[in-house]
């Protein structure tokens, strides 16, 4: 199964929504806010990613952290994320097991071999 974590109204993540829709790729989407990723959500991606893929260092909620909360990106990344979901790059992409994170619709081609 496909799944695909992000939020509705971000650029990024409509843009991966269409290209997905547009090429018959199946998925469930999540929404981080209707439904938060918990803890073991968080290891999962962690243990496949590098925090500093995962943690969106440019975005405005970023910018709004206390800089005590901006040093857990190092040192607690899981604790940052699901205190403030909106800082994780979106979207996430989980497919065949495999968790990668933003979009491109070159990338997009090759996970999914279109």
């Amino acid at each position: 199964m496909t799944v695909v974590y992000g939020i509705a109204n971000c650029d990024t993540v409509k843009k991966a929504r269409a290209w997905l829709a547009q090429n018959g790729v199946d998925y469930v989407f999540c929404d981080f806010k209707k439904n938060p990723p918990d803890a073991a959500l968080l290891a999962d991606w962690l243990a496949q990613l590098d925090a500093a893929v995962l943690v969106n260092r440019r975005g405005t909620t970023w910018r709004k952290l206390s800089a005590e909360e901006q040093a857990l990106a190092d040192s607690d990344a899981a604790a940052l994320m699901a205190a403030h979901p909106s800082v994780i790059k979106r979207p996430v992409l989980v497919h065949e097991g495999q968790v990668s994170c933003g979009f491109t619709p070159e990338h997009y081609a090759e996970r999914f071999g279109k």
